[in-house]
C-alpha cells in the first residue's frame, strides 16, 4: 500500500467498482487472531543511529572517535547518555540500553528487512515484518486495524509470505493542521443508507460468484468486506484517531514533530486497541553520512528526545507500560570514526537499542562494546535474537511454522535465543 488512498476513503470509492478494490485492499489489513494483552510500539530510526553520539558514549576515545557531544548523567547513577537527550536521561529508570546490537547487513534495504523481520533478505521470499506477524496473531479489537504505521509506510513494513492482508494500516502524518484518516470518514455527499444500499448490492453480486467458484478466498473476502464497514463506523475508531482531542499541554510536550505527534497517536491506539503502531520520521532520515552533528543537535535529536521520553511518562502515568512494549532502533549503527564530510558511515557490527515495558526492567545496560564502540565485546545480539526474545514476551512461539503460499513451512524466526537478563 503506497499510500491511505490505496486502502479506502476517496470520494468516488463507494462504487460498486471501487468497494470490490475496497474489499480486496482491506482484507490485506484486518485478519488475526488473539494472544497475551500486551501491545507494542515501534520507534524507527531509519538510516541508523549513531550509537557513539546517542546511548553508547566513548567520551575518553579520541577525537576522531567522540565526536563533538558530551555525556550527561541520568535519573540512574552510573548511567550516561548524550547530553542532546535531556528528558530521555529523566526516563532512563523505565527503560533499558541494549549495547551489543550486531548484523551481518551493512545495505540499507537489506538491514532494514533483517531488523524489522528477524531474518536474513531472500531473493526468492519476502518474510513478515514483526508488525505484520503481530496481525496476524492478536487481531483487530472494536474495528480498529491491529498494525498501524505513522506517518507512511515502506515495503519492508509488510507482510511478505502472509499476504496483503496483514499489512499495515497507514494513519499518515498526525502533525498537520486539521489531521483526519480520510479512511474513517465518508465523503460529505454520502451518507450511511447509500452506503448500505451499495453493500447489499456487492453482496447480491458476490454471491453470484460464490455459486460459481466455492474457493475459500470468498469466505474470507466477506470478513474483510465487514471490518472494512466496521473500520469506517467504528466510534472507537473515530475517537482513537482523533489527536486533536488531547489537550494542547499534552500535544507540546510530545512535540510538535511528525515524530512527537506520531507517538502521541501511538499511545491513543494502542489505549484504544490497536496491537502494534510504528513511527517514524520517513526512510533513512537517520543516514548521517555528512554534517552528522548538526543533523543531530539540530533536528534528529530535538524530535525524538521529547518524544520517546514523554511516550514512557504517560504510559506509565495511565498505568500502560506493563501491557506496552516500547522499542527503538534502526537497522545498523555509525562508524566510529568520523568521515571527512563530518558525518559518520554504517556500521553493523555494533549499535544501541532501547526497550521498555512488558516485564522489561529499566535503570539498566545490557552489553558492551569496546572503547571505540567499534565491536561487541559483551552479550552479542542479532535480529533474531531480538525477535525471538520480543515475540516469547509476546507469548508468540518463535518456532512456530507458517505456510507460504506454496505450502512451504516457514518458522516465525530462524533460530536466535532470548536475551539474557532482559526481561526482569
Amino acid at each position: 500500500m503506497s499510500s491511505i488512498c490505496d486502502l479506502f476513503g476517496r470520494r468516488d470509492f463507494i462504487r460498486i467498482g471501487s468497494l470490490g478494490s475496497l474489499g480486496i485492499t482491506l482484507d490485506r489489513v484486518l485478519r488475526a487472531g488473539t494472544k497475551k494483552n500486551i501491545s507494542v510500539i515501534l520507534l524507527w530510526q531509519s538510516g541508523g543511529c549513531s550509537h557513539v553520539d546517542t546511548f553508547d558514549m566513548k567520551p575518553n576515545a579520541p577525537a576522531e572517535i567522540r565526536g563533538e557531544f558530551k555525556p550527561i548523567s541520568t535519573n540512574v547513577p552510573g548511567i550516561q547518555i548524550c547530553e542532546h537527550l535531556p528528558l530521555t536521561a529523566r526516563q532512563a529508570d523505565k527503560f533499558t540500553i541494549l549495547r551489543s546490537m550486531t548484523s551481518k547487513e551493512n545495505d540499507h534495504d537489506r538491514a532494514i528487512t533483517y531488523l524489522l523481520t528477524g531474518y536474513a533478505p531472500l531473493p526468492t521470499l519476502g518474510f513478515p515484518s514483526m508488525g505484520s506477524v503481530v496481525a496476524k496473531e492478536f487481531g483487530a479489537k472494536d474495528g480498529l486495524p491491529p498494525y498501524v504505521v505513522v506517518p507512511d509506510s515502506v515495503p519492508e513494513y509488510g507482510a511478505g509470505y502472509l499476504g496483503g492482508e496483514y499489512n499495515p494500516f497507514v494513519a499518515g502524518n498526525p502533525n498537520v493542521n486539521g489531521y483526519k484518516v480520510r479512511d474513517l470518514t465518508l465523503p460529505t455527499d454520502i451518507d450511511w443508507t447509500r452506503v448500505g444500499n451499495r453493500r447489499w448490492l456487492l453482496e447480491k453480486i458476490d454471491s453470484q460468484f460464490r455459486a460459481i467458484d466455492a474457493s475459500p478466498e470468498f469466505a474470507a473476502l466477506d470478513r474483510f468486506y465487514h471490518s472494512a464497514y466496521s473500520l469506517l463506523s467504528s466510534p472507537a475508531a473515530k475517537k482513537a484517531f482523533d489527536i486533536e482531542a488531547e489537550p494542547g499541554s499534552v500535544r507540546d510536550r510530545y512535540g510538535r514533530t511528525p515524530v512527537g505527534q506520531g507517538c502521541l497517536l501511538a499511545r491513543r491506539l494502542i489505549e484504544a486497541g490497536v496491537r502494534f503502531v510504528t513511527v517514524s520520521k520517513g526512510k533513512l532520515n537517520y543516514d548521517t553520512h555528512g554534517d552528522n552533528f548538526n543533523t543531530m543537535k539540530k533536528i534528529l535529536l530535538p524530535e525524538f528526545d521529547p518524544a520517546f521520553a514523554t511516550l514512557l511518562q504517560d504510559l506509565h502515568e495511565r498505568g500502560m507500560l506493563e501491557s506496552t512494549l516500547v522499542l527503538s532502533t534502526g537497522e545498523f549503527g555509525r562508524t566510529p570514526k568520523v568521515n571527512g564530510a563530518a558525518g559518520r558511515d554504517h556500521h553493523c557490527k555494533a549499535w544501541s537499542i532501547l526497550l521498555a515495558g512488558a516485564g522489561i526492567g529499566g535503570g539498566r545496560v545490557l552489553g558492551a562494546t569496546d572503547n571505540t564502540a567499534t565491536e561487541v565485546t559483551d552479550l552479542p545480539t542479532k535480529p533474531e535474537d531480538l525477535y525471538s526474545s520480543l515475540y516469547s514476551i509476546l507469548g508468540i512461539d518463535p518456532r512456530h511454522e507458517y505456510q507460504t503460499p506454496i505450502g512451504r513451512p516457514v518458522k516465525v524466526i530462524d533460530g536466535g535465543s532470548m536475551i539474557p537478563g532482559l526481561v526482569a
